[in-house]
């Protein structure tokens, strides 16, 4: 019963289905018994920097919580029999909606570990919960040798509209070639790293200047490579903002990873350094990330300002437009500058600067204006997964999730020119339970496709499906320096995988 209970509901997150679960009546008291669980975090063999799963509060009739049954309605201890003390940290952090969301991050490696979960000192649902046999950190260095093992043990999508659409550009690709051309036509003006991933060890040598940014794309293929075998390849990463193959499909094209995609440029795209950091770091040095944002939604949506809200620096001239149409109706938009970089002979006329607003504190409005920068706007899956609907701006960038965005469905838009921003939201104060709609079917895709498992299965996809096409046997190129695992000598793992399989077995 618990397990169609549960197939129920996480269908209906995924809107497979049409029906909702039954709602809690005001006054319900949590149930231990009917209370859900579910999640990555409760599987050995899934490593992440921050493992995570899922709590639906439920009461006695088997109704669902759809509003919060208090923040420490639920205590998580995780714990090994065989060692007296763990080194993880648990945060259960309430979701506001009925569920909460617990990421524990451990900090060394374990024989076994039992996730307690506790309602008024009651066990819930099937806990304790017991993940079997070595259980892994992030920073243990023992790689899953079969990709199609850990593909189905990360429940990894079979594909990705973006990595199909990049890649069918390249029916072939010439690493041996690439080596030579990709280096004379971006090497010197642009910033790039070329990577190359040989035994399942990272190699790069970089071209150009400021390059500072290859500490996102060296800590990830680190992670990665720590966690599953990643097949031979030969690779280039742009650093800039900016996609760098203009050429047209006609003429002879040049594979570069880039963070950001556009109309007008053939680049294929990667999950963007920020939100790449921002998994790797969760519950690290970084305070924002998909997961953080989950339990900053602001006030209930009834309760919030029905205003739209944009904060950010000067990057692009419709920002300046957006700005000067909240001074002219501040009733509807409550826009400001922060920074003055690329107008600063305009700041007279769109300043003064007002001080930076915490990001979770941009949920206090129902509406999110997200407006390109420089490219695209990094902040979007953080718009998304708050509690407030996203007018997004028509845009020739795009980040790797687009494609799977549907306006009117996930999103308000609004024209490029922002000129139809001020009826987008009359619409949306004039049909308020549809604006709800939008922003929790925004939210429930953030949910499902930008958390850390689909970031991780993303990169690999990309690198699986992009090894295939290479003509030419990758190589250490003459100029590349390896990039090394870090060491924990505190707390070293002992890694318990079998041999190596076969090369044409492992992906």
């Amino acid at each position: 019963m618990l397990c169609k209970v549960l197939s129920l509901f996480v269908l209906c997150c995924l809107g497979l289905l049409k029906q909702t679960p039954p709602v809690a009546s005001t006054g319900a008291v949590p149930s231990a018994t009917r209370t859900l669980v579910w999640g990555p975090g409760l599987e050995a063999n899934i490593v992440l920097p921050a493992r995570f799963f899922y709590i639906q509060t439920v009461d006695s009739s088997g109704r669902n919580f759809t509003s919060s049954p208090g923040e420490n309605t639920f205590e998580v201890k995780i714990v090994s029999p065989v060692e007296q003390f763990t080194r993880i940290w648990v945060q259960v952090l309430d979701r506001r909606d009925g569920s909460f969301l617990v990421r524990y991050r451990m900090y060394a490696s374990y024989t076994d570990l039992h996730v307690h979960i506790l309602l008024n000192d009651k066990h819930v649902a099937k806990s304790p919960f017991i993940l079997k046999g070595p259980v892994y950190h992030d920073g243990c260095d023992c790689p899953q040798p079969s990709g199609s093992v850990w593909k189905k043990d990360m429940q990894c999508p079979v594909s990705f509209p973006q990595i199909e659409q990049d890649l069918a550009l390249f029916p072939r690709v010439d690493p041996d070639r690439n080596a030579l051309e990709v280096p004379q036509r971006f090497g010197q003006r642009q910033s790039l790293c070329h990577y190359t991933i040989k035994d399942n060890k990272v190699y790069i040598k970089t071209l150009g200047e400021h390059v500072g940014f290859r500490i996102f794309m060296d800590a990830f293929l680190l992670s990665l490579t720590r966690k599953v075998r990643v097949p031979d390849l030969e690779f280039f990463v742009n650093l800039g903002d900016w996609p760098l193959e203009k050429r047209r499909p006609s003429e002879r094209l040049h594979p570069i990873f880039s963070w950001c995609g556009s109309n007008d440029t053939r680049d294929v795209v990667m999950p963007t350094y920020d939100l790449t950091e921002s998994v790797l770091e969760t519950m690290g040095r970084v305070s924002l990330d998909m997961m953080s944002v989950q339990a900053n939604t602001g006030p209930p949506w009834r309760e919030k300002n029905a205003t739209a809200f944009w904060r950010g620096r000067d990057s692009r001239k419709e920002r300046l437009e957006l700005v000067k149409l909240a001074r002219a109706h501040p009733d509807m938009v409550d826009a400001a500058f922060t920074n003055f970089f690329f107008f600063k002979h305009d700041e007279s006329l769109y300043g003064p600067l007002v001080k930076h607003v915490s990001f979770f504190d941009f949920f206090k409005y129902k509406y999110q204006i997200n407006i390109d920068g420089t490219v695209a706007a990094y902040r979007l899956p953080y718009l998304l997964a708050g509690d407030s609907v996203v007018l997004k701006q028509d845009s020739g960038y795009y980040e790797h999730f687009y494609s799977q965005l549907r306006p009117w469905e996930h999103y308000i838009p609004i024209r490029a020119d922002l000129a139809d921003l001020q009826e987008k939201i009359r619409w949306a104060r004039e049909q308020d339970e549809e604006a709800r709609k939008i922003a929790v079917a925004g939210q429930q895709f953030a949910r499902n496709h930008l958390m850390g498992d689909s970031i991780f299965c993303y990169y690999y996809k990309l690198f699986q499906e992009y090894a295939k096409l290479q003509v030419t046997e990758p190589k250490v190129r003459e100029g590349m320096e390896r990039v090394e695992q870090p060491t924990d000598d505190l707390f070293p793992c002992s890694c318990h995988r079998t041999p190596p399989i076969p090369r044409e077995q492992m992906y």
